[in-house]
């Protein structure tokens, strides 16, 4: 797994069209969750297509520290998760500041052994994301839950019991800590306005394999009936959507022609439907899709909402493709109100953006010039090498970790499609 520090940097040269086919390996987002998840059983629970990034690195780390052992094979991207009878109940800041799903061990602890201590999370720069969802659904579980001294501290002695959970606003993390706690409840739980994303999904189907009873997934209502006791299970991970999109975007910014192999088009509508809107051809293909764009992008509006709706963490790749398309546009954010914060660096290489609350409203421009720049976050980082990809010049990206919390192999992927990208 790549071993990166703040001054590694990714150095872009601008001119290239993309060209060719990329595979996208499994989800960041739902691999560490069920990694996590793996605490729910004793034994040896086995994950599939895991992605070779750093964040698995830190999710392993935190497993171990909790009394697992982790083995993870590069080759196959396997990972085996062997969980104790007794595992730890503390997750500690060093390593939990890294990175937002640590959190995720939360639900599993509680529910399973009757405490968890788990530090407030790190990870990326992109606004406020307050766990007051996570613990109120606990509350209405039973559990015993606070923050103290920078800690989410839950109990729950004599185990939890089921009920009905409503989320004012679908939060992944809230709705997957939930589930997640519910599954050895005693007795039945709803979750009500949960998040639908594939991520959820695929977790949900993790329970299930594990002997957990759970129904509604990818619905606004899940139900869950608690079960004494779940068995480790083997289960692979769902391509990342996420992953899939960027190149979908580098496709069409660079006018370029990408098969995007192992991606699932059902689970990036909207975003494709934008493309297409903005010029590109989406052709769906036996094992994946691919996205060809011929001329200047026209411009497009954007309005990030929770699945189905247009990701946040595709937008973005949505602003630096508007910054060089034909026409005005506007990106409105409605999830994360940092996530702006990389516009800043987007205007370093001349694009014509202004921010006003959680509006960007954006003029395009014929072309865009290289220079140095910082990655604030995962996504901002990939939303950044695409507009050097479309640069004049060289671009340096800097605080490359970020992106290789996200993206394995990225440098080699787009030299692989005809770009001129390194590590310095």
């Amino acid at each position: 797994m790549p071993g990166t520090t703040a001054r590694d940097a990714f150095r872009v040269l601008g001119g290239a069209r993309l060209v060719g086919e990329v595979h996208v390996s499994g989800a960041k987002n739902s691999a560490l969750k069920l990694m996590a998840a793996s605490l729910l059983a004793v034994g040896k629970s086995t994950i599939l297509n895991v992605p070779d990034i750093a964040d698995v690195e830190i999710m392993s780390e935190l497993l171990v520290r909790l009394g697992c052992e982790v083995e993870y094979d590069r080759k196959s991207l396997s990972l085996t998760i062997d969980v104790p009878a007794e595992p730890g109940f503390r997750a500690d800041y060093d390593l939990v500041r890294k990175m937002r799903a640590s959190i995720n061990v939360l639900g599993p602890l509680v529910t399973r052994i009757g405490r968890a201590e788990v530090a407030l999370p790190g990870g990326d720069a992109i606004g406020s994301r307050g766990l007051d969802f996570h613990i109120k659904g606990l509350k209405e579980l039973g559990a015993q839950a606070h923050s103290e001294h920078g800690y989410v501290i839950a109990t729950a002695p004599d185990g939890l019991t089921g009920a009905s959970v409503l989320l004012d606003f679908p939060s992944v993390g809230a709705t997957e800590n939930i589930m997640t706690a519910a599954v050895l409840a005693h007795g039945i739980t709803t979750i009500d306005n949960a998040a639908r994303e594939p991520d959820v999904v695929d977790l949900g189907e993790f329970l299930i394999a594990m002997g957990a009873k759970i129904e509604g997934l990818g619905t606004p209502l899940i139900t869950i009936t608690g079960v004494p006791k779940l068995n480790p299970a083997v289960h692979a991970t769902l391509c990342d959507r996420i992953v899939a999109g960027t190149w979908a975007f580098a496709a069409a910014i660079t006018q370029g022609d990408i098969t995007i192999i192992g991606g699932r088009a059902e689970h990036l509508e909207l975003p494709l439907d934008k493309l297409v809107a903005a010029g590109a051809v989406v052709t769906t293909t036996a094992d994946g899709f691919r996205v060809k764009m011929d001329r200047r992008p026209s411009a497009f509006d954007i309005a990030t909402l929770p699945y189905p709706g247009f990701p946040t963490d595709l937008q973005p790749m949505a602003i630096s493709l508007n910054a060089i398309a034909n026409g005005d546009s506007i990106v409105t954010e409605n999830v994360f109100e940092g996530r702006f914060m990389f516009v800043n660096e987007l205007k370093r290489l001349g694009a014509n953006i202004q921010v006003d609350g959680h509006h960007a409203a954006i003029s395009g421009v014929t072309h865009l010039s290289g220079a140095p720049v910082v990655a604030t976050d995962i996504r901002a980082g990939a939303g950044l090498i695409l507009a050097a990809l479309v640069s004049e010049g060289e671009t340096i990206v800097e605080d490359g970790f970020h992106i290789d919390r996200g993206y394995p192999g990225f440098a080699q992927a787009l030299c692989s499609l005809g770009a001129e990208v390194s590590r310095i």
